[in-house]
């Protein structure tokens, strides 16, 4: 099975070569790399079309910036591999777990894997101690809402059936994306959830990381919306 590799990336100059070489040698033998960028402003869209774009089978450019979700949409619109995995370009998840994670579908167990930063006994990071309480929070209210037992609702590490993604409608355009495609995917009928643990190395806001506070209420936002009111 091909799996299509979707990289969104906003300022990432300083991952996004590294990034797309861990992908490139990740142990997955047919794979598809597609990179988003959303408009960057720091030199990474140089970066994409001086060193990258030979690298990777497609580069796809907005013309003004969206969000994640935006740039996921667009990634999965032109994926063509049997499953579909997000990999964000700071370096903070290993795509050497995308077997990990691509095992249940090829097994026909699972339509939609979730890795999960908080289960299993893989290396992490100790970062920030609100981070991981207001996680834990947000994937318990959306669990409450989805009636699935997630451990890990905000991880990047989502991998689907393609097929999965082609009956779902993304309308968050920033980190609301992970409340609302754990609530569509809850409510496709017969659609199998799994988790695996994964490593996890987090970055600082020194490092560049950019969810804050307002991506929170956007979530708790999402999570009743998508839930509740769809």
């Amino acid at each position: 099975m091909k799996l299509s590799i979707v990289i969104p990336c906003y300022n990432e100059a300083g991952t996004i070569r590294r990034i797309v070489e861990a992908v490139r040698g990740a142990p997955v033998a047919d794979k598809e790399i597609i990179v988003v960028d959303d408009f960057s402003g720091d030199g990474t869209r140089d970066i994409l079309k001086r060193e990258i774009e030979p690298l990777v089978d497609r580069v796809i450019y907005h013309d003004r910036n969206q969000g994640k979700g935006a740039a996921l949409r667009t990634g999965f619109a032109a994926a063509t591999g049997g499953a579909v995995v997000v990999q964000d370009a700071d370096l903070e998840y290993d795509p050497k777990e995308y077997p990990k994670l691509l095992q249940p579908i090829l097994e026909d167990r699972a339509d939609v894997v979730f890795g999960s930063r908080f289960m299993g006994g893989e290396a992490h990071r100790v970062v920030y101690f609100w981070h991981m309480l207001g996680n834990r929070f947000l994937t318990l209210l959306s669990n409450a809402c989805t009636n699935i037992n997630l451990t890990d609702m905000e991880t990047c590490y989502k991998m689907f059936r393609r097929e999965v993604l082609q009956k779902i409608k993304i309308e968050e355009n920033r980190f609301g994306f992970e409340p609302e495609i754990t609530a569509k995917v809850a409510a496709l009928e017969g659609c199998r959830v799994f988790e695996v643990g994964i490593s996890y190395y987090g970055r600082t806001y020194a490092e560049g990381k950019k969810i804050g506070w307002k991506d929170g209420v956007r979530a708790i936002y999402a999570i009743l919306k998508y839930n509740l009111f769809r």
